[in-house]
């Protein structure tokens, strides 16, 4: 339930935020995800409620259904992912999806599975377009509208947040530091997996880690947000532009996905002259 809790709080910042971004579409789907939550958790409620002391089993068991428990995911994998992209608002890696849901959202998962992961959504989409309200989908390059290799993103974000130029890896590294900052402010006590995580964005940001004992997630995010207004006018530029081009090129799941880079077949030798 603290879990479910953490999860609710996040959630309706999210909604919040793009409702003053002015994203409707996403803000509906964050709506949708925020009842289910809060389902889940009168559910959970409800559950405990139910529970009498005699019905509870001797320690042992109780210690070992508890483990189990908390080993447990709550959400299929594609939700867990939805929820850490939210989170970042960027595309992002395997890996700091992963390290993002186990620092915030209490339980992790193997990288690897989020490549099959990909592809099974894109088959999806293919065999009944639209019928998720969102996928687990590809970033784009900017110059091949091509799969960018070990990125993900969410189906309902605009392309151009969902292309990557130049200077596009720099500007997401810089927004996901600023957000999860914020989300670690609003946590209601310090969660040492969120702070790692901090660390790490922070050693790469000049003037984020002034402080070599104790993290300020205010300090990171100003520190941020101070480069971020350097490259983000230029990144946006390189991104409407990409962003254009794709809508006007590709089908819509191809937009999602990307194109294939094919080799071009080789030139046909002309007979020998008599």
């Amino acid at each position: 339930m603290e879990s479910l809790e953490r999860h609710i709080g996040l959630l309706r910042s999210a909604v919040r935020e793009a409702i003053l971004d002015g994203d409707r579409e996403r803000a509906s789907t964050l709506r949708r995800d925020l009842r289910q939550a809060e389902q889940r958790w009168e559910d959970a409620l409800a559950e405990a409620e139910s529970v009498r002391p005699e019905q509870t089993q001797p320690a042992i068991a109780a210690t070992q259904g508890a483990a189990a428990s908390a080993s447990a995911p709550l959400l299929p994998l594609r939700e867990q992912v939805h929820e850490a992209l939210s989170l970042l608002t960027v595309p992002a890696a395997p890996r700091l999806i992963a390290t993002v849901h186990e620092a915030f959202f209490s339980s992790t998962f193997p990288n690897t599975r989020l490549t099959s992961l990909k592809r099974d959504e894109e088959r999806s989409f293919r065999a009944a377009p639209f019928a998720r309200p969102y996928y687990i989908c590809a970033a784009l390059t900017a110059d091949l509208l091509a799969p960018a290799r070990g990125l993900l993103a969410i189906s309902t974000w605009g392309m151009e947040r969902r292309v990557i130029g130049s200077l596009s890896p720099r500007v997401d590294f810089l927004t996901s530091a600023i957000r999860v900052a914020e989300a670690i402010e609003r946590l209601p006590a310090p969660v040492p997996a969120a702070r790692r995580l901090l660390w790490r964005f922070a050693a790469s940001i000049p003037g984020a880690a002034a402080n070599t004992t104790q993290m300020d997630p205010r300090t990171v995010r100003q520190a941020a947000a101070a480069e971020l207004g350097v490259h983000q006018a230029a990144d946006r530029e390189t991104r409407q532009a990409a962003a254009g081009r794709a809508r006007e090129r590709l089908d819509d799941a191809q937009q999602l996905f990307g194109t294939r880079i094919q080799l071009a077949a080789p030139p046909k030798q002309r007979g020998r002259g008599r």
